[in-house]
């Protein structure tokens, strides 16, 4: 089939390169303009433009509402447009066009974790199981029939990242086998069951802020969640600071140590924050303007005491 490829992200990457290796014609790729990034806020293609060039891959980078976007859809003769985290709406104008529709790669088991933060908020629920469902796009968010899945656990150390990681190379033998199976005519898409329904909405600051009065499991899934982005957050004096969790604990814990929530206590190889049950080992902390730096290295630097807190 002659295939469009939407996407935008590092995530999106794994789907491209399988898509091109496929018996598929890639025609060309669609994905978000390019934008300021990294701390010096340079401007920069997107992950997906950056490897569709190294392919010689056609890219339009402008929005679904741009004068020339249906054009260049057209020209191209396209059958299907392969979907992985896009990062934009489109419109019934737009859907209509290739002949098999818009064909999504989503990182959830829908109608689970519809919406734009699935693996984070699966994380942050303390969901032991996900993975990823191809669907066929329709004007509401993530309402399609679905045409295939794949599951994946959910490890007790894993950060949204890391998952995201292993569902980006996981799933895309799965978009690629969708495709075949349109293109055989075998596809079957299900219409998804009303029951179950869930909604993953972009994590904003306060989703991600540390609340050290919870329970141990219930902050170390915020911390995970948020890893790497938005980033997990607290405030020590007035400053906010970024938290990462720590590695599993091998050395005991702080011992017999009673701290309060939010009470900070230092080691020599570690820093220790109290919960509203067992405390909970840093494994980052980044301040602002610095680099990330391992706790006990930001405890040394900053003089820490086992009297300070965070809020």
């Amino acid at each position: 089939m002659r295939v469009v490829f939407a996407g935008t992200p590092d995530v999106a990457v794994p789907s491209l390169e399988a898509l091109v290796d496929s018996p598929h014609d890639v025609v060309g790729v669609i994905t978000r303009a390019d934008a300021r990034v990294g701390r010096g806020r340079r401007v920069a293609p997107s992950a997906v433009r950056a490897r569709a060039q190294e392919l010689g891959l056609d890219v339009l980078t402008v929005p679904p509402s741009a004068q020339e976007f249906v054009p260049w859809l057209r020209e191209r003769d396209v059958d299907v447009v392969a979907v992985v985290a896009y990062g934009h709406l489109l419109p019934a104008s737009v859907l209509s066009v290739p002949k098999f529709g818009w064909v999504n790669l989503h990182f959830s088991l829908l109608p689970a974790w519809r919406g734009a933060a699935p693996v984070q908020r699966a994380v942050m629920a303390g969901d032991a199981v996900t993975g990823a469902s191809t669907f066929l796009i329709e004007e509401g968010m993530d309402t399609g029939p679905v045409f295939g899945v794949m599951t994946e656990a959910i490890r007790p150390t894993d950060t949204s990242g890391v998952l995201l990681e292993r569902l980006a190379v996981a799933g895309a033998p799965l978009l690629v086998s969708t495709l075949d199976a349109i293109e055989s005519g075998d596809a079957q898409p299900v219409a998804q069951d009303v029951e179950g329904v869930s909604y993953a909405p972009k994590l904003n600051a306060e989703d991600v802020r540390v609340d050290w009065t919870r329970p141990a499991h219930l902050v170390d899934r915020i911390i995970r969640g948020g890893t790497p982005d938005p980033g997990a957050w607290t405030l020590w004096g007035s400053e906010g600071v970024r938290v990462g969790v720590g590695p599993v604990v091998v050395d005991g814990g702080p011992g017999d140590v009673g701290l309060a929530p939010g009470q900070l206590h230092v080691t020599k190889r570690a820093v220790w924050v109290g919960t509203g049950s067992d405390p909970v080992r840093l494994g980052e902390v980044t301040v602002p303007g610095k680099r990330a730096m391992p706790a006990s290295d930001w405890a040394r630097g900053a003089r820490l005491t086992s009297s300070e807190f965070f809020s």
